[in-house]
């Protein structure tokens, strides 16, 4: 039995509340006969129509297909495709007790237009998107919180999860209220914030992807350490208690934490993954993966072990997709290259001191630099104090 197979069975259970933009994904499905005389694209007569819970309802999915009981909140609007978001929801086990109808605000909708042409897979075409970007009345958002305060204390919640499209609901008021709320309950908050990070300092863990992550130093990120680096300032930055998570896809998953004063950073490589048709909803297994890993105990290496596995099930699919628990392990039983707790470490080959992209270093205004030692029989890359004042950014070697 794969040793991270306990995290697994033990995410039965747990309690789990999603926050975030709930949207729709609709898929228009048609069989291309054609080029159109009108302009160079196919003609495609349909052949049907497919709707999935999207947006932040992904993550949530993903939770309650992995044993959790799962609420969702958020705000949809009184139309039909609100009305078809419920079914799908309550259909995949997700409570939908905490769906606020807004009118006339329209539910989100990504609308996908495929084009089936005899391949394993139809292609997409082209995408629409009906969505109102406005923010929110203040009453609106209060009822979101208030939802938030009552979910927290009617239940034992184990973690709470937020999905942040940017698309309206979740503004810097909103987003420093639920951490606040979430410290004040002790419960983990896991935040994936397409790259809008300020309104969650002080979460418990945030996940980002590689892109999300650049635009933080504003530099490209090409190495495992460079990813380091990033990794840890986010995490020191934003004040992440449990982890910093780039999500790198093929390549995996880099951890920065920050813990009792010090920066750690490691790498967790991902498997060798073949057939590779669809990269939509991969980042939401992750996040949903990492938190509920984290809540049955598993160390951040674990829980990125884990997410890689998961996000594996996923690109082999088209769209959004929840693995189940046995689909989960028979990923780790499968992967050429497990990850493992053990993993490769983060190295340098240059002794040169190199200068941590990132705010500051210590408050004296130290700078941070990187320097490559050996000798931590652990593998693990970390920073530490050094001499002048400022943390020290140390790989060890571990191959």
């Amino acid at each position: 039995m794969h040793p991270l197979n306990r995290f697994i069975d033990s995410m039965t259970g747990k309690r789990v509340i999603v926050i975030g933009d709930a949207m729709l994904d609709e898929y228009l499905y048609g069989q291309a006969t054609r080029m159109s005389r009108e302009a160079p694209v196919p003609v495609l007569e349909f052949t049907e129509r497919r709707v999935i819970p999207g947006g932040a309802a992904n993550p949530a999915v993903n939770t309650a297909r992995l044993g959790a009981r799962t609420t969702l909140i958020g705000v949809i609007g009184g139309d039909t495709a609100g009305r078809e978001l419920h079914t799908a929801l309550a259909e995949r086990g997700v409570d939908t007790s905490g769906l606020i109808t807004v009118e006339p605000r329209p539910t989100i909708v990504k609308q996908r237009i495929m084009a089936q042409m005899g391949l394993r897979f139809p292609q997409q075409v082209a995408r629409i998107d009906r969505i109102d970007r406005s923010p929110l009345e203040d009453a609106q958002r209060r009822a979101v919180l208030d939802m938030l305060t009552r979910c927290l204390g009617d239940h034992a919640v184990d973690a709470v999860l937020v999905s942040d499209y940017r698309s309206g609901l979740i503004d810097s008021a909103l987003g420093e209220a639920i951490v606040a709320q979430c410290r004040a309950s002790g419960v983990l908050l896991a935040v994936d914030a397409q790259g809008d990070f300020d309104k969650y300092v002080g979460c418990g863990v945030l996940k980002c992807n590689a892109d999300e992550a650049a635009a933080y130093p504003g530099a490209p990120l090409q190495s495992d350490s460079d990813f380091a680096h990033a990794a840890a300032a986010l995490a020191d930055r934003i004040r992440i208690g449990g982890g910093v998570f780039v999500a790198r896809g093929a390549a995996g998953i880099t951890v920065g934490v920050r813990q009792d004063g010090d920066l750690h950073a490691q790498h967790v490589p991902a498997g060798h993954i073949e057939d590779v048709f669809d990269t939509v909803g991969a980042g939401d297994t992750a996040i949903a993966v990492i938190a509920l890993a984290l809540v049955c105990g598993a160390d951040v290496a674990q829980a990125a072990a884990l997410a890689n596995a998961a996000s594996g099930v996923v690109v082999r699919r088209l769209g959004n997709y929840a693995p189940s628990p046995d689909e989960l392990r028979a990923a780790l039983r499968g992967a050429r290259n497990e990850a493992r707790t053990d993993h490769r470490s983060i190295h340098r080959p240059s002794p040169q001191p190199l200068s941590l992209r990132g705010e500051g270093g210590s408050r004296s205004g130290a700078a941070r630099y990187a320097t490559c030692c050996r000798g931590d029989p652990s593998g693990r890359l970390h920073i530490g104090p050094s001499r002048r004042g400022g943390p020290i950014f140390r790989a060890y070697p571990h191959l």
